[in-house]
């Protein structure tokens, strides 16, 4: 089969070249590729591991050509050997990803490899993320259809990747979505907007275990809405998900539902964002056995915010699938340009709160064992998972200087997320300060503190990076756990960096030690360990 793709790839590649007649280029050839490669020192007090290869390596490279209505692509990935902190399943090198697709107006279908999403991804999602080693594409066949204006259907079948191979599984997929202004001419004039949609997702899986009579084929159902007036937003999505034993819940035969709320509002130089989000027993994967990462056909967005600074990301929260009800608050205000608070250019104030807790499960008086509890659609327990408070302001004083201000409350149950310790409360403050210095000259000074009694202590962190636009960087970072009650383990965190762009190409070059811990996108999560070396990137997009 893999051959077979790939000899159809090369052949829909060469054809258009060979059948140019005017001179003038046909088709279109664009691609990006991406290297990082680690070479590996011994550190004896962070502990860290050198591999028996001293140097690994993560590499992918991405082609995709168009040609009137068809559309062929492939992505090579070579790991030798997988990268510290990334899965070793994918150690060697491989096409797992290439596709043959047309489209015309009303009809598109994909052979080989595909990526979608049904709704907010609550029954089905496929999609990658090459810095969370993440990647369950899909490989059969995808079709979209608009029939009908404002009509919108798609349909798959197929297996996942998972690592270089494929999941037993097969999953079969239905969505349809239906944006009554287009269908309804009456409605196209109205200010209000209204978008609603529905999916069925089963998978099919033979069972093969000796001791619980599984069922073979599981299907998740959801429906969806998204309203539009003015400058209201309110859209929402509901999951069902019929008895799923697996490795998650540890085989209980309990349906699953989430439910996912989003409201908008926004006037001028104010704006509030609300979220809410309850899920019980949502994890679907095609393989019951799976674990971690591998397989999963739904995602669980979350609802707490991603932080891009390192002390402030050091405790993120990671989706839980079996259950967890959270809400997530977010107002920003811009002061006006020439004001008094809000100076010559404007100052941007954001506030975020979110706050996650278990669902309340009950267990006792069950009838039947294997149903592993009972619970009442949308109870929270007592128990708190995660609470972040945070408060951002950023502010332009002159045409040559900025500055960001942040601080961060938060609490982190470590136990429940990661397995061991306690609940963690930590305070952070960033400040973060740009000047240019001349044309094309600029340098820019962090500086972050993260206070905590639990855990590892206090952190201290600094970072100067000096850009010269557009080719130019260099930077120099500490993180210092200065508040470690082993004194040994008082370490100081440094790297130094340089970087070189150049168009579509990028180099960048670092050296130092890097601190273990979690790096989080979106709920989904991958452990970072200790390591100490140097390593480069490489990337480049055509």
């Amino acid at each position: 089969m893999r051959k077979i793709i790939l000899s159809i790839l090369i052949l829909a590649c060469s054809l258009p070249v060979m059948s140019q007649s005017d001179g003038k280029p046909v088709g279109r050839l664009t691609g990006n590729f991406n290297m990082e490669a680690w070479y590996y020192l011994k550190d004896s007090v962070i502990g860290t591991e050198v591999p028996p290869e001293k140097t690994l390596m993560n590499a992918y490279g991405n082609f995709r050509y168009e040609y009137g209505n068809f559309t062929a692509g492939l992505r090579f990935e070579g790991y030798l050997n997988t990268l510290q902190g990334f899965e070793k399943g994918n150690d060697g090198t491989g096409i797992p990803y290439r596709f043959l697709s047309y489209k015309n107006d009303e009809l598109q279908f994909t052979v080989g490899n595909f990526y979608d999403q049904f709704g907010n991804g609550l029954i089905l999602r496929a999609w990658e993320d090459k810095n969370l080693g993440y990647d369950n594409a899909f490989e059969g066949v995808h079709v979209k259809y608009n029939p009908y204006k404002g009509v919108y259907l798609k349909g798959l079948y197929g297996r996942q990747r998972i690592f270089f191979e494929l999941g037993d599984g097969i999953v079969r997929g239905f969505d349809a979505e239906f944006n009554l202004n287009e269908i309804f001419d009456t409605l196209s004039s109205i200010k209000s907007r209204l978008v609603i949609g529905g999916g069925i997702v089963s998978k099919y899986q033979k069972d093969e275990n000796l001791q619980y009579n599984l069922p073979e084929n599981v299907a998740a159902f959801a429906g969806r809405f998204n309203y539009k007036r003015g400058m209201f937003g309110l859209k929402g999505e509901y999951a069902h998900k019929i008895n799923d034993p697996s490795a998650d819940n540890n085989l209980i035969y309990k349906d699953g539902n989430a439910l996912l709320l989003n409201a908008t509002w926004s006037k001028g130089t104010f704006g509030v964002v609300l979220d809410g989000k309850w899920v019980d027993n949502m994890s679907f994967r095609s393989d019951y056995k799976a674990v971690e990462k591998n397989l999963l056909i739904n995602y669980l967005p979350a609802i707490t915010q991603n932080h891009t600074y390192a002390l402030a990301a050091m405790y993120p929260y990671a989706t839980q699938l079996t259950g967890e009800a959270g809400v997530q608050a977010e107002l920003y205000y811009r002061l006006k340009k020439k004001s008094l608070l809000g100076g010559k250019y404007g100052t941007l104030i954001t506030l975020n709160y979110s706050r996650v807790h278990d669902i309340e499960r009950e267990t006792e008086g069950l009838s039947n064992d294997t149903l592993g509890y009972t619970d009442q659609f949308l109870a929270i327990s007592d128990e708190l998972l995660y609470d972040d408070f945070n408060l951002k302001i950023e502010r332009k004083f002159t045409k040559k200087f900025k500055a960001v201000l942040v601080a961060q409350h938060v609490s982190y149950n470590k136990q429940i997320i990661e397995g061991k310790g306690g609940i963690v409360y930590a305070k952070t403050g960033v400040l973060d300060l740009s000047y240019r210095l001349m044309r094309r000259h600029t340098v820019r000074l962090e500086q972050q503190i993260l206070l905590t009694e639990q855990d590892r202590g206090d952190w201290y962190s600094a970072m100067v990076e000096y850009t010269i636009s557009p080719h130019w960087f260099f930077s120099l970072m500490d993180q210092y756990n200065y508040g470690n009650e082993d004194k040994d383990l008082r370490v100081h965190y440094y790297t130094v960096g340089m970087g070189y762009n150049k168009g579509g190409n990028r180099i960048q070059l670092n050296f130092g030690k890097q601190r273990e811990g979690i790096v989080c996108v979106g709920g989904v999560c991958r452990q970072v360990p200790s390591a100490y070396g140097a390593y480069v990137t490489i990337s480049s997009t055509f």
